[in-house]
């Protein structure tokens, strides 16, 4: 048994340890190119909730990773066989549940490691938060927390150079060879305004897409994901051990 993962482990040991932090992976299932699981998204946010609490933990972390929850806001994608849905008002009554869960049993901070960019927890934090004022609520994308750019040659954000290396080092028997990938070409919008980053809409995949992949997979490999896996975990890990040890009291400085 892993003391920080909470699946593994029995009420005996659980009942009398002090937990100051939650933390919930919350990721996808969707295609990820032909070479990639559907599971891509949860294999990567489990992996790197709980490497980055296991640093935190023997820190002196007082933090339990809960199961992740594995389907994500999908509402772009429904065109494709087998990719399941969460409306993003589901992900808010889920959140309620685990949340009222926590509070009830006197944990009063939470951490969603977000490893979709489907989901955003930011509105469903600020409406939860006027309900529980007792709790502090946060999360993080990990697929912000290193800078890809240092690591890979081929920029995109689904099943691309990085995501595909992150998936060779933590799960490379899920990856069929690169060769059978796709090459990743994706469409951009016809307004312009929409490909930066102050303007938005909803890309609906099957028209951006023809292989599901947006970015070019050929150059991955193991040892980058591995690279770019430790930097994430470091900074998260951090995250994890500045939240545990926070004074509720004392949540902003001078």
């Amino acid at each position: 048994m892993r003391p920080y993962i909470l699946a593994e482990n029995n009420w005996k040991a659980l009942k009398d340890q002090d937990i100051e932090l939650a933390i919930l992976p919350w990721g996808a299932i969707e295609a990820h190119n032909y070479h990639l699981p559907y599971g891509t998204d949860n294999i990567e946010t489990d992996a790197i909730a709980i490497e980055s609490t296991r640093i935190a933990w023997e820190r002196g972390a007082k933090a339990v990773v809960l199961p992740c929850i594995p389907f994500g806001v999908n509402t772009g994608q429904l065109d494709i066989k087998l990719t399941i849905n969460l409306d993003p008002g589901t992900q808010l009554l889920i959140l309620d549940n685990i949340i009222e869960s926590l509070s009830e049993q006197g944990i009063y901070k939470l951490l969603i490691v977000n490893g979709h960019g489907g989901n955003d927890f930011k509105q469903i934090i600020r409406e939860l938060g006027k309900q529980y004022p007792e709790m502090f609520l946060s999360t993080c994308n990990w697929f912000q927390a290193a800078d890809k750019e240092a690591i890979f040659t081929n920029s995109g954000d689904h099943a691309d150079e990085s995501e595909t290396s992150l998936m060779l080092y933590l799960s490379a028997d899920l990856v069929l060879p690169l060769s059978e990938a796709g090459k990743g070409k994706s469409k951009k919008f016809s307004v312009n305004a929409l490909n930066e980053k102050w303007a938005w809409a909803e890309r609906q995949w099957t028209k951006v897409t023809e292989d599901t992949g947006i970015g070019d997979p050929s150059l991955a490999s193991a040892e980058k994901g591995e690279t770019f896996f430790r930097a994430m975990v470091e900074k998260i890990s951090e995250l994890i051990f500045d939240v545990s040890e926070m004074d509720p009291d004392k949540v902003f400085g001078d």
